[in-house]
């Protein structure tokens, strides 16, 4: 890619945005201000410049066609699946990654057992481990298998702080 093309294409960090859903505001309005504060940390924390560096690095090594994510939403609001359980992450086939926030009962009781700063180290992996996961989703869509695989090797290189240049010996050892 030239310098010139280089320049012109958009930066990653600047398709994540935060997003609420104004017609759930009402059920979680006392709750409100808690959420909207998680989205924030967790927006910071997906602009970080060492972890858009890392993950524009998998993006190439993947061979991931980066344009076809449009657009990445970090939600406001949790939320829940038919079973009961939470989503971290949602990659959908218009171009759009979203994710989500745990509740706010988890994180008090994360908080309570294990301290704040647990807690928000916890909230910021999960909402990078998932922008990884829906990233693999991009070129391995119905994968889940190989996507968890995947997740799990490149976040533990991200989370365990290496070199960039590193990480292709680590991950793909010939």
């Amino acid at each position: 890619m030239t310098m010139l093309n280089e320049l012109q294409r958009p930066k990653l960090s600047s398709r994540i945005r935060r997003v609420g859903n104004r017609q759930k505001v009402a059920k979680f309005s006392e709750n409100l201000r808690f959420y909207v504060k998680y989205a924030a940390f967790v927006l910071k924390a997906l602009r970080r410049p060492r972890f858009q560096k890392f993950l524009n690095w998998m993006i190439k090594r993947e061979n991931i066609r980066e344009n076809m994510v449009k657009d990445i939403q970090v939600r406001v609001l949790p939320f829940k699946k038919k079973n009961g359980n939470g989503l971290a992450g949602k990659c959908k086939s218009n171009g759009e990654i979203l994710v989500y926030p745990k509740r706010l009962e988890f994180c008090q009781e994360l908080i309570r057992k294990s301290g704040k700063e647990t807690a928000l180290s916890y909230i910021r992996s999960r909402a990078q481990a998932a922008l990884i996961h829906e990233f693999l989703h991009v070129k391995y869509s119905s994968d889940e298998e190989k996507v968890r695989e995947l997740t799990k090797k490149y976040f533990n290189i991200f989370a365990k702080n290496r070199d960039i240049s590193d990480a292709s010996k680590i991950l793909f050892k010939e």
